[in-house]
């Protein structure tokens, strides 16, 4: 019986390095599911790098603890700093309280969801969040989602199944802590055997696939794993290996 596994790469538009790598993901490797923030002054330069690659599933991958808000930041006071930037992730991730405002937060992610319908034509075809420890935050990505008729993917930080659109799927995203260490093609492989384990589970291996430029180097705390995941989602042997355990690489239209 043939088993699935979703492989995604998160973070189109972060920078040009991300967005050279995304393309090699795309067009070489096994990568068909792609997060667009759109918010980032590199998101058209990413978009135009991969819109021709046949069969995509895209999804707004919800952004604000980088670069600005589409929204005039002056009315977004309790996410955006003096000088009209996203407050960065380690100021949300060391809060003791949820500091997000929910009418304001929904305002800048319904202005990001409309951005992503004009820059691809199209619904997206899920909807998730650059991880940021809030409730409001995913309140807020809900509601759209649900405004719009949209697939929503929730957050699993304990490493939990998410329900999308009927299946369960197990996130899988080790590169955030196994730093230069980290082995991409073990991590598939283990969400592959993990498939062949579990009848009623879908493995989703989320990547942050990307090349290292200045703006990664000054601006992400994640870096070394990028590349890594680039030749993984690339190497002809792992592809290969899937084909030869018939494991299937699913998108998020697909389920």
């Amino acid at each position: 019986m043939t088993k699935q596994i979703l492989v995604r790469a998160d973070d189109l538009g972060y920078s040009r390095g991300v967005n050279y790598g995304i393309y090699d993901a795309t067009h070489i490797g096994m990568i068909r599911n792609v997060g667009i923030m759109v918010n980032m002054p590199f998101t058209q330069h990413g978009w135009d790098l991969i819109k021709d690659v046949p069969d995509l599933s895209i999804g707004l991958h919800t952004d604000i603890s980088n670069g600005r808000p589409i929204t005039d930041p002056k009315l977004l006071p309790s996410i955006t700093t003096p000088d009209g930037f996203f407050k960065h992730s380690k100021v949300y991730r060391s809060a003791t309280e949820d500091f997000v405002d929910y009418a304001e937060v929904v305002m800048e992610i319904e202005a990001q969801y409309q951005a992503l319908v004009a820059l691809i034509g199209r619904k997206p075809d899920y909807f998730e969040g650059h991880a940021v420890v809030s409730e409001n935050f995913v309140k807020g990505m809900k509601a759209v989602a649900a405004k719009h008729n949209v697939p929503f993917l929730d957050f699993a930080f304990d490493g939990s199944s998410v329900p999308f659109r009927g299946k369960k799927m197990k996130p899988i995203m080790s590169s955030v802590t196994d730093g230069d260490s980290y082995d991409a093609v073990e991590v598939i492989k283990n969400a592959a055997e993990y498939s062949l384990d579990h009848n009623d589970e879908i493995p989703m291996v989320i990547l942050h696939c990307g090349y290292l430029d200045e703006y990664i180097l000054t601006n992400s705390s994640l870096t070394r794993p990028r590349p890594k995941e680039v030749a993984a989602a690339c190497d002809p042997d792992l592809i290969q290996w899937l084909k030869d355990k018939q494991i299937q690489l699913v998108k998020y239209s697909e389920l």
